[in-house]
């Protein structure tokens, strides 16, 4: 059985927020269109559908680092402030959207709160092992491994 471990990440997240966004499992918040990602973001992401990609990017990690809190997510997804002239600090990234992406994530059943922060359920283990072995059949490359 494939997991996640053994596909590109790129791929997987992707594949995965493509998934989120068909099924209707993950809705984008009005504000998405509006917001940045951390206080160290100048503009608002690109792509218009950035919050389902996150939501996948989120899930990933839950999965790989799980229990993992609202602090450590906020560093993960934060980096360096640009001070102008003055050097570059880190900044960690937007809590409210990574609360929000929670919420949703756990309103689906894809993981759960405990009292050392948040864990992948069963059925979200077996949404990424199953999207995970569906990406390893279609790259060629990973066929062999």
């Amino acid at each position: 059985m494939t997991t996640v471990y053994d596909v590109p990440a790129d791929l997987l997240i992707s594949a995965i927020a493509k998934d989120l966004n068909e099924n209707k499992k993950v809705e984008s918040p009005e504000w998405a269109k509006f917001v940045k990602t951390g206080v160290h973001k100048e503009r608002r992401p690109e792509d218009m559908d950035w919050w389902y990609t996150r939501c996948a990017s989120i899930l990933r990690r839950v999965y790989m680092d799980g229990p993992v809190g609202m602090n450590s997510l906020r560093s993960y997804y934060g980096g360096k402030k640009d001070n102008g002239t003055s050097p570059e600090k880190f900044a960690k990234g937007s809590g409210s959207v990574i609360r929000t992406a929670l919420h949703q994530l756990e309103e689906a059943g894809y993981i759960s709160k405990i009292k050392e922060g948040r864990i992948i359920t069963p059925a979200g283990k077996s949404f990424l092992d199953n999207t995970s072995n569906s990406v390893k059949k279609e790259v060629p490359e990973l066929a062999n491994y």
